[in-house]
Parts: C-alpha cells; sequence; structure tokens
C-alpha cells in the first residue's frame, strides 16, 4: 500500500469519526453550549476541522474555490447542525476525491505554501493535519460528554476503517 492510499484512509476515517461525533449530539443546541475550561465548543471544533481540510487538502491541494474564513470557524455560532453535516460531506468528497488523485512523488515535493512561517513536504503537512484532525477529535469528544451530560464512545477510530478501499 503506497504512503497516499494511507493517508487518504486515515484521513477518511477521521472524518467519518467527525460526523459520527456530530450526529451524537442528540440536541444541537449542545453543540454550542460553553463548557468552562474547554475553549471551543462543539460546533467550534467541526466549524474548524472541516475548514482546515478543505483549505489545505481540498483548496491546495485539489485546486477547489474553498475560500477559508478561518476567524468565521471560530467566531460563528448557531450553525444549525445539517449545515455542519453538509460541511464535514464536503470536506470528506474534497479530501477523498483530492488524495485519490494524488501521486505519490507529490509526497516528497514542497507544499505549495508555508504554513506558520514554516515550509513542509506535502508529505509531512499531510502528516500534521491527520494528526491535527486526530488531536481535536479527542477534544469534540469530551466537548460532548460534558455538554451532554455522559454518552457513549461515538465513531470510534478503528483500525479496522483502515482495511479496504
Amino acid at each position: 500500500m503506497t504512503t497516499v492510499t494511507w493517508l487518504r484512509r486515515v484521513v477518511r476515517r477521521d472524518l467519518a469519526t467527525l460526523a459520527a461525533q456530530l450526529d451524537a449530539y442528540a440536541d444541537e443546541r449542545d453543540l454550542w453550549r460553553p463548557v468552562p475550561g474547554i475553549a471551543n465548543t462543539g460546533g467550534t471544533l467541526v466549524l474548524h476541522l472541516a475548514g482546515n481540510i478543505r483549505h489545505f487538502v481540498g483548496a491546495q491541494l485539489g485546486g477547489t474555490r474553498y475560500v477559508r474564513d478561518r476567524d468565521g470557524e471560530f467566531n460563528r455560532r448557531n450553525v444549525p447542525q445539517a449545515e455542519l453535516r453538509d460541511t464535514v460531506e464536503a470536506a470528506r468528497a474534497e479530501a477523498d476525491r483530492t488524495l485519490a488523485a494524488l501521486d505519490e512523488n507529490a509526497l516528497g515535493r514542497p507544499y505549495p505554501l508555508a504554513v506558520g512561517g514554516v515550509t513542509l513536504s506535502t508529505g509531512q503537512l499531510l502528516i500534521h493535519l491527520a494528526t491535527h484532525l486526530a488531536y481535536h477529535l479527542g477534544q469534540l469528544d469530551y466537548h460532548r460528554r460534558v455538554a451532554t451530560g455522559g454518552g457513549s464512545v461515538a465513531g470510534m477510530q478503528a483500525t479496522s476503517a483502515l482495511a479496504g478501499s
């Protein structure tokens, strides 16, 4: 299996986890419920993660016309759950399409823009994005459990999801 195929599977699995976490909020008001000691609400994390993937994978590598509003990701409130689902689905589709078309040799080439003042290879940036996604998924799971008063694991990041196409 190529590294690009592996990264595609990881991103696909973790975006499916993002969708499952979103759907695990039975009351969409809980997505926006502030929790003491937690900087971001669930809704904010969903907007940020989808925006991040759409910008860095879809727009920069896939040539989509997505224009990121990073400040909006952190400042918008009370976005309906259905709209958040659509945003996650758009991120999933753009990432999947982009990574399916990405040549293995692209991983060693410089990523098209500096990120945080650092120039990385495309492969390094994709690994960073995958770990960034996983980091925030943990925060989202924690927010959901506290904001809703409990709940079980939602969309666990199972290794079995990495098998297959």
